[in-house]
């Protein structure tokens, strides 16, 4: 009898050393998967944050030259601060890199991985200038004002991150 007595303690025991191990390895695979879904939040608002920069400008009524500078120059630093490679062309689809494209009227202006510091657009704002639309006010007073812009971003479904931000002459 006090051999069965023994034996059972010794199955008791056993038993509540898997019950242990079975919770602690439960615990270990829930506080793991609890960190994977933070880890992925983070890297979402990231990218969103990211984005947001080149996002603002979408929609954005008297977007000038200036504007599109702007933007240009944000790429320009972005993709120098990230060493991502120029492409040789103006990305017309989902691209798996992220390297940013800042296209004017159908011609590339971010300045790319050939960066020295000396980034002039003076060109661009100065073609801008001489080309100054006239308009009216409601008074029907002329004033020249200068070229507006319409932007468009992209945003890669492969990357998630913007890939190219594309500014059209407003008619």
């Amino acid at each position: 009898m006090e051999n069965a007595s023994k034996a059972l303690l010794m199955a008791a025991g056993v038993l509540i050393g898997m019950l242990i191990l079975s919770l602690a390895v439960y615990l270990f695979v829930s506080f793991g998967s609890t960190s994977a879904e933070l880890h992925k939040q983070q890297e979402e608002q990231q990218i969103t944050q990211f984005n947001s920069q080149f996002t603002s400008y979408e929609g954005k009524k008297g977007l000038t030259i200036y504007d599109v500078v702007t933007v240009a120059n944000l790429a320009t630093e972005t993709n120098v601060y990230y060493e991502f490679q120029k492409r040789t062309n103006i990305p017309t689809t989902d691209s798996k890199d992220n390297y940013i494209s800042v296209v004017l009227q159908n011609t590339a202006i971010e300045k790319g991985y050939a960066y020295n510091g000396n980034i002039d657009y003076n060109d661009l704002i100065n073609n801008d200038l001489g080309n100054m639309q006239i308009k009216t006010d409601e008074n029907g007073n002329e004033y020249q004002a200068l070229i507006e812009y319409t932007c468009k971003v992209t945003i890669s479904p492969t990357t998630q991150r913007v890939y190219k931000v594309t500014f059209t002459k407003k008619d």
